[in-house]
């Protein structure tokens, strides 16, 4: 099973902005910006480095700044779809563990609250079982599983 059908299966979990969305996988981050209907890939201008992301249409400025983590350049990739929306995909430079989570999409900005990062967190576990386990298909299981303070610890029978 494919990442993408995981993905299609199990639904996302995205973080809103004022200008769209972004949401990631255990190898991927995806943005997702709406602008003017009509919009064609010359209006935009997306500048992608290992640490650093600019992106704006029509000259006027969408977001710029630090990434939260780091990004492979060359596997990343933009488009505009129907003329009204922007897809960025971004190449995770490591593979997604507790450690490597993305806090926000730029470093103090687009940051989830904390019910929305949890959930973000159990989708990539989540998706690191499926990894894991290419025979079963976890798109619709619950973990049971306890983030105290946001760091995952297992719960034992007693806790339950």
């Amino acid at each position: 099973m494919s990442l993408s059908h995981f993905d299609e299966r199990s639904g996302i979990v995205a973080c809103e902005t004022s200008w769209g969305r972004w949401w990631q996988t255990v190898t991927e981050v995806f943005i997702e910006i709406f602008v003017e209907e009509g919009t064609r890939g010359k209006d935009v201008h997306i500048s992608i480095r290992p640490k650093f992301i600019e992106c704006s249409v029509q000259g006027k400025e969408i977001f710029k700044g630090e990434l939260c983590r780091t990004v492979v350049p060359d596997d990343s990739t933009w488009t505009v779809e129907e003329q009204k929306r922007i897809v960025i995909l971004l190449t995770k430079a490591e593979p997604a563990s507790f450690e490597k989570f993305w806090e926000s999409l730029l470093i103090g900005q687009f940051a989830p609250d904390p019910w929305l990062k949890l959930e973000m967190m159990k989708k990539l576990d989540l998706e690191r079982f499926q990894i894991e386990n290419p025979g079963f298909d976890f798109s619709s299981a619950k973990l049971s599983k306890c983030y105290d303070n946001m760091e995952p610890t297992v719960m034992s029978s007693e806790d339950k």
